[in-house]
């Protein structure tokens, strides 16, 4: 199950986070709940990694990502809704737009405006294919 400020979640993502930050997650998965450094790190970690084929959201929000013909024709475009893509696509996305989706851009747009910035295009991934 997921742990952590993004959920990190599924043995392949415990794998890969632990080899990337020299940490046992595969056979300790409760050290992202009980060690707060190793929590936000793995954190980081989702959040500015790619795993192919899906690009970093880092990558989808700073405008370093542009998508493939075949992201194209997914409907996958930069954007807020292409992060919930990344973590969570195949089960809430290309689908009506989920209740947790819904909660998560409210929070994503009140702190933009608390930041004075915009929330850009594309924010849900009702119409995505997920990856």
């Amino acid at each position: 199950f997921g742990r952590g400020p993004i959920q990190l979640s599924w043995n392949y993502n415990y794998g890969q986070a632990g080899k990337a930050l020299g940490a046992p997650l595969l056979s300790q998965p409760e050290l992202v709940a009980s060690d707060p450094a190793l929590s936000f790190k793995t954190a980081l970690w989702f959040w500015m990694t790619p795993q192919a084929p899906k690009p970093s959201c880092h990558d989808v929000m700073t405008g370093r990502y542009t998508p493939s013909a075949a992201d194209s024709a997914a409907g996958r475009v930069p954007g807020f809704g292409l992060t919930v893509n990344i973590i969570n696509g195949g089960i809430e996305c290309n689908q009506p737009t989920p209740a947790a989706v819904t909660d998560r851009l409210g929070f994503y747009t009140r702190y933009a405006q608390i930041l004075g910035t915009t929330t850009g295009s594309n924010l849900t991934c009702d119409r995505m294919q997920s990856y």
